[in-house]
């Protein structure tokens, strides 16, 4: 392909990319469904236009990938509401680094369990183990551990979508009446998906879950050399 059309082909992609992102804003902001929103609708949207035109995975994300190297600095965007609320996390810190400990142990030892049990090969098991955090963190762990980062990335927006539908749920059948336990909840039950839906439910709720999501990220990405010894230990 050509220098010029294969600028013309990635400003296509990336403009078809953030249209269908903003069609389906609009669809999830007047129904308001689980399964209206953007991160469900937009790739469904993608793929049956890519699939029209007889695109491949491979030529849609080559043209593509910068709009993932901004998921980066939008996660970092999120120390700003964390900032504004300082005193609020501050009061109880002690109990959200818990949580995130606990939680973060919960989500890789319950997804690795369920792997094994429905047989699922070596990269699937292992591109399904940091289904629990932001989609950097979750990508940069999976490619240290021998997962692959793409599938990973796909299992994210999955847990994220379902995680925030569910946490609806628990909140409609176990009322908490804590922000850090609706934040936390939201943060480390459903990362990005869960922050827009705790803010959803009010501004302190959503800056816990901004705190509990980011935590959880750095927790794991410090703690996958250690994750990796033990997946090689128990796979020999």
């Amino acid at each position: 392909m050509h220098t010029a059309e294969w600028w013309l082909a990635g400003a296509f992609w990336s403009a078809v990319t953030i249209v269908f992102y903003l069609i389906s804003k609009r669809i999830h902001r007047r129904f308001g469904l689980w399964w209206t929103s953007p991160l469900m609708l937009a790739p469904i949207f993608v793929i049956i236009l890519a699939l029209l035109l007889h695109q491949s995975y491979g030529s849609y994300i080559g043209h593509t990938h910068w709009l993932v190297s901004l998921l980066g600095p939008a996660t970092v965007a999120f120390a700003i509401p964390i900032w504004e609320r300082r005193v609020l996390i501050g009061r109880y810190w002690p109990v959200l680094v818990a949580g995130v400990l606990a939680g973060s142990a919960t989500a890789m030892v319950s997804a690795w369990l369920l792997a094994n049990f429905f047989g699922l090969d070596r990269s699937l098991r292992l591109s399904l183990l940091p289904r629990s955090m932001s989609t950097p963190f979750a990508m940069t762990v999976s490619g240290d551990i021998g997962g692959i980062p793409e599938l990973t990335a796909v299992f994210v927006v999955l847990t994220g979508v379902f995680g925030a539908a569910l946490g609806e749920l628990i909140l409609a059948l176990i009322p908490l009446r804590s922000v850090i336990a609706r934040g936390s909840l939201f943060g480390m039950g459903a990362h990005g998906a869960g922050v827009a839906k705790a803010t959803e439910i009010g501004a302190d709720e959503g800056a816990v879950a901004g705190l509990v999501m980011v935590l959880a990220g750095v927790f794991n990405v410090l703690m996958a050399p250690f994750v990796l010894h033990l997946l090689r230990t128990s796979l020999r």
